[in-house]
């Protein structure tokens, strides 16, 4: 029997609540196996309130680092040595690497979906954005944009307390990233969302509209909002493909769907912890085959 794990592995882990959904240990285990890097990858079930014990339990253990998922991810920003620019802005980390007993977070969802663009021939730099939604996924694809030369971020929200936090995250993309023209509006107006559209090269819906059990669902009722040479890109990955991409593909937008996002902000972090790049092509071959 080949032997994985040995007295020298180091060990990897998520934090957060619930974790047993996570398909994280199976894409990370794989990947260290594939590549030959003596690593294990494990979930716990940890509460807000059991962060602190556990970010000192990673030094403690001399943990190569860890994951964190909600509702964990504010309150380890706050815990570890240092952050990431991106993580920074946000205030919140999802990615933690241990060097050497210094916990460096970082923000790797923003980075994901930048990636996942690029795998699809879409370049953000110089580019127009208008993002809906103000959440946490949001936040993290409106600060990573604005970092890799994003010419200009509209950023629409429903009149909801996310909106006041949307208008927070422009303030702190602008003092960064001051060549970057951000500006929030309220989702109510319907005017001017078309308006910023019309000029768009790239349209995010970063909000659960169009999610599984809610697959009609979609922010642009108005199809005619779409044009040529708009690309249209969701986070959603369940369904694959929403109402708002098959509409966009019908108006003869591209379109670029959510699932790549959550495997290149994984893949993004793989590299952090081990300075390799993580074999994806292997491990979609191999999730495929299950």
């Amino acid at each position: 029997m080949e032997q994985r794990i040995k007295g020298t592995t180091g060990l990897l882990a998520l934090f957060g609540s619930p974790v047993g959904h996570s398909g994280s240990p199976a894409m990370y285990n794989f990947s260290f196996q594939h590549d030959g890097v003596d690593y294990a990858y494990v979930c716990f079930d940890i509460k807000e309130d059991q962060m602190k014990d556990a970010v000192a339990a990673v030094k403690l253990f001399n943990m190569r680092g860890f994951n964190v998922t909600m509702p964990c991810k504010n309150v380890a920003a706050q815990l570890v040595d240092e952050l990431s620019p991106a993580a920074r802005i946000i205030g919140a980390v999802n990615t933690v690497v241990n060097e050497n007993g210094k916990l460096i977070g970082h923000m790797t969802d923003g980075a994901g979906f930048v990636r996942n663009l690029k795998e699809h021939g879409v370049e953000v730099e110089g580019k127009k954005i208008v993002v809906l939604g103000a959440g946490g996924a949001a936040t993290a694809i409106q600060v990573e944009c604005a970092l890799c030369g994003a010419k200009s971020i509209s950023i629409y929200n429903a009149n909801d307390p996310f909106l006041e936090r949307a208008r927070g995250t422009a303030e702190k993309i602008k003092a960064e990233v001051p060549d970057c023209d951000v500006k929030v509006t309220c989702l109510d107006d319907q005017d001017q969302l078309r308006a910023d559209i019309a000029e768009a090269d790239i349209l995010i819906n970063a909000t659960l509209v169009g999610m599984k059990p809610h697959e009609e669902g979609t922010l642009i009722a108005d199809t005619a909002m779409f044009h040529e040479g708009l690309v249209v890109a969701d986070t959603v990955y369940n369904p694959l493909e929403t109402r708002l991409m098959r509409e966009a593909k019908e108006a003869g937008c591209k379109v670029v769907g959510g699932e790549g996002m959550l495997l290149w902000q994984g893949a993004i972090a793989y590299k952090l912890y081990t300075g390799l790049d993580m074999p994806v092509a292997e491990y979609q071959a191999f999730k495929n085959a299950q």
